[in-house]
Parts: structure tokens; C-alpha cells; sequence
């Protein structure tokens, strides 16, 4: 091959990548995307009747798992990486200290908090009442309640996942559950 083939070799195979590597429009980033969640329809199942208190969980996407003491418990959600973790405190003449202690839990978080809004919620004919937290931005927990009939009984929950937070990708799973927790609230008795 004499020299002249080679060099025009090289320029072709020059002009040929700068052809095929150059486009006519302007790159545009493409947004982040997260994966799709699928989001089951829910089965309502009513808890352990043994227990001071009943609640109504969805039983065909979560499971109640007991720790410690049997005065606390999880209601977990393995599909979705989360779990409700509760307990329950009999009160006795130490109700403020209960609910002290459980408010300063909920704003622990205010620190990556953006906002943290309290809806309160009562129910007299099962002497109910309670607070619904709702804890927005890249915070360890999204959504905690408390129920107490202020004289014999006190139950606190808290949401969280098992992963490292992300508001926007959670967001979806996030107001699934909070469903969930509203109907906790809703369906709880005293024993």
C-alpha cells in the first residue's frame, strides 16, 4: 500500500467517525426516572383481639410482627421496604409524659424537615383521639400518629423505610400507607 491509500484511508475513517458520532440536534439531557410501583388493591383484616386495642390493618399486603415486650409491634410491608413501627403504653397518672415524649419523637425530625403538620383526630364513641403527623421532606419518617383515651391507654406509630429517603420516589408509597395509618386511626377500639 503506498503512502498516498494510507493517508487517505485515515482521513476517510476520520470523516466517517466525525459523521457518525455528530448528530444535527442539540443533546438534551434526559430526566431522572424511578421505577414503577405497583400499588395492590387492599384487604382490610382486623388485628389480634388478645391485645388492649384493635385496629383494622390490610392484611394481604402487610403482617403485624410482635417485638419485645408484646406491648410493641411492627406492621410491615415488604413489598415496599416499610414498616409501621408502634407501641403501646398503659398510662398510669403519666400521660404527659407520654405525650411529651412522643412529640419530641416526631420533631426530632424537623431539623430535615420542610414542614410538619398535625391533623387532629377524635372519635367519642370508641374515646378515641389522637393526632395524624404528616412530615414532609427528605426525613427518616414521613408519617407518625399517636391515639389515647387520655386515662388508661396510648399508642404511637412511625413509618419508615428501610432505605435512604428520597421525598420524590417515595412520594407514591408514602400517601399509600399514610392511607393505611388514617384507617388505623379510624377503626381503633379499646379493650
Amino acid at each position: 500500500m503506498s503512502k498516498n491509500m494510507k493517508k487517505n484511508k485515515y482521513i476517510i475513517i476520520a470523516i466517517f467517525s466525525l459523521l457518525m458520532f455528530s448528530s444535527c440536534q442539540q443533546y438534551t439531557p434526559l430526566p431522572r426516572a424511578y421505577f414503577r410501583i405497583k400499588l395492590n388493591e387492599k384487604q382490610y383484616t382486623k388485628s389480634d383481639t388478645t391485645k388492649p386495642y384493635i385496629f383494622e390493618y390490610p392484611s394481604n399486603i402487610a403482617r403485624i410482627v410482635t417485638r419485645n415486650n408484646n406491648e410493641w409491634f411492627d406492621i410491615v410491608y415488604p413489598q415496599y421496604n416499610a414498616r409501621i413501627y408502634c407501641s403501646y403504653t398503659p398510662i398510669k397518672n403519666n400521660f404527659y409524659e407520654i405525650s411529651e415524649d412522643s412529640r419530641t419523637f416526631v420533631y426530632k425530625h424537623s431539623i430535615k424537615a420542610d414542614a410538619i403538620t398535625e391533623q387532629a383526630f377524635e372519635n367519642t364513641n370508641n374515646d378515641v383521639y389522637g393526632i395524624l403527623y404528616e412530615i414532609r421532606g427528605n426525613t427518616a419518617s414521613s408519617v407518625q400518629f399517636v391515639l389515647t383515651d387520655s386515662t388508661k391507654n396510648f399508642l404511637r406509630g412511625a413509618l419508615y423505610f428501610n432505605n435512604r429517603p428520597n421525598k420524590d420516589s417515595l412520594a407514591p408509597v408514602i400517601n399509600y400507607i399514610k392511607d393505611d395509618v388514617i384507617r388505623i386511626m379510624e377503626t381503633t377500639k379499646w379493650q
